[in-house]
């Protein structure tokens, strides 16, 4: 079995049957945790609609063809094994299909797709299912810092141990401070992300990658008192996007995060709730099944790097080199990024770092905005990303793109993919 992994942009591009191919990759609305319309839903009702929506999109494959399903959660109880495989099984994909979660913080949804892409690799599976769900609404109460933990380690002498639980906004204070990241530069960064984004949704670019979710909302009043009956809703638009978001409204936000600080609310990203699914399978099962003409696109490889915890945000500035050298691409080779805008600051400083600012200013970088408008599904985003990238690719008429994110204890992910 010949490796799916290339070198080179050359093969990178070839097509051959031991390809890990994409045939759907879609996602639910991203909506604000506690106020916006999903905040009603369960994370795996979440995940049966992107499920029940993958199989939809794909009619002539036979669901009980598709061995594992692979999602990305983070907060869910149980690591939301159970709640998830159930949902699986309701949306009618058979027993007979294994399924599990995936925890890598962040990048759990992008962790889950590998995980399946490697699976199909090395011959374990013929066709899976990666992606992620989060509700931030029912599971942020300890805002992702545990709160039973030894001892031991909460006053260990090494400091990485401790700052492993430092919270995300301090450790964006930290990039900010160390690498010269000004709250200006923050502030216009933030107000770019919701333009782009409500740009894009005013155009429809995020149509082919959205699935409405019909679920039930109850109003609430600033003091939380229901205000009427709970009611049925179609929820089919982010709602996090600020179209009317301005340099000056940023620069009234108060530091969020610390006194004095330059990290706000609005120049980091959003706590939201979400799922998203990308079905794989090897170019030749596809071509097998008569569904070549349904691939969309490619896995191209993975790569993971870890960092010092107290900076985690640089983490795709170390991730994606490693990723480049591992499939031999050179930066100018990548048509497409999508980097998670987890704090402007570390997004700002990894672009630096990376000499991207050009293909930022060209729209090759989050042309459609990023989790600061769009919102950040812990266990969703990286799943979510991928849902972007390739109608994007496809209208920009590129061939390569890489989704990146930075990973809460210290890592970065970094992910290639080719468009067909």
């Amino acid at each position: 079995m010949s490796s799916p992994i290339r070198r080179g942009l050359s093969q990178i591009l070839r097509k051959e049957p031991s390809d890990i191919v994409i045939l759907s990759s879609l996602r639910t609305p991203i909506t604000r945790a506690y106020k916006g319309g999903l905040k009603d839903s369960y994370p795996e009702e979440l995940l049966a609609t992107v499920l029940r929506a993958t199989l939809s999109a794909n009619p002539n494959l036979e669901p009980s063809l598709i061995q594992d399903v692979g999602i990305g959660v983070v907060l869910s109880e149980l690591g939301g094994s159970k709640a998830g495989r159930m949902a699986m099984n309701h949306v009618g994909i058979p027993t007979s299909t294994s399924f599990y979660t995936v925890n890598r913080a962040c990048s759990s949804g992008l962790s889950a797709i590998t995980n399946i892409a490697l699976q199909i690799a090395t011959g374990m599976i013929g066709i899976g299912i990666g992606g992620g769900m989060e509700s931030m609404t029912r599971n942020y109460g300890s805002r992702a810092i545990p709160t039973v933990l030894w001892p031991a380690l909460r006053e260990s002498d090494v400091k990485d141990a401790r700052d492993c639980i430092m919270p995300m906004g301090l450790t964006s204070e930290n990039v900010a401070a160390r690498y010269g990241v000004s709250r200006a530069d923050q502030d216009a960064f933030a107000v770019m992300s919701h333009s782009r984004a409500a740009k894009a949704q005013a155009e429809g670019l995020f149509v082919k990658e959205i699935v409405p979710v019909h679920t039930r909302f109850q109003e609430i009043d600033k003091l939380g008192e229901k205000v009427g009956e709970m009611r049925d809703i179609v929820v089919g638009r982010d709602d996090g996007i600020r179209a009317n978001a301005s340099l000056d409204g940023m620069s009234k936000l108060k530091p969020a995060f610390k006194e004095n600080g330059t990290s706000t609310a609005g120049n980091s990203s959003q706590i939201s709730d979400g799922a998203a699914a990308t079905l794989l399978m090897r170019r030749g099962t596809a071509a097998e099944l008569g569904l070549s003409s349904s691939i969309i696109g490619k896995w191209g490889g993975t790569q993971v790097a870890g960092c010092r915890p107290d900076e985690m945000g640089i983490g795709p500035a170390i991730a994606i080199p490693k990723l480049l050298e591992y499939t031999g691409l050179k930066t100018e080779e990548v048509g497409l990024w999508e980097i998670n805008e987890a704090f402007a600051s570390q997004a700002i400083y990894c672009l630096r770092e990376l000499g991207l600012e050009k293909r930022l200013e060209e729209g090759r970088v989050n042309p459609k905005g990023g989790a600061i408008a769009l919102g950040h599904p812990l266990g969703a985003t990286g799943a979510r990303m991928l849902a972007g990238l390739l109608p994007e690719m496809e209208r920009q008429g590129l061939e390569t793109g890489v989704v990146s994110m930075c990973i809460g204890t210290g890592m970065g992910m970094a992910s290639l993919f080719v468009r067909e």
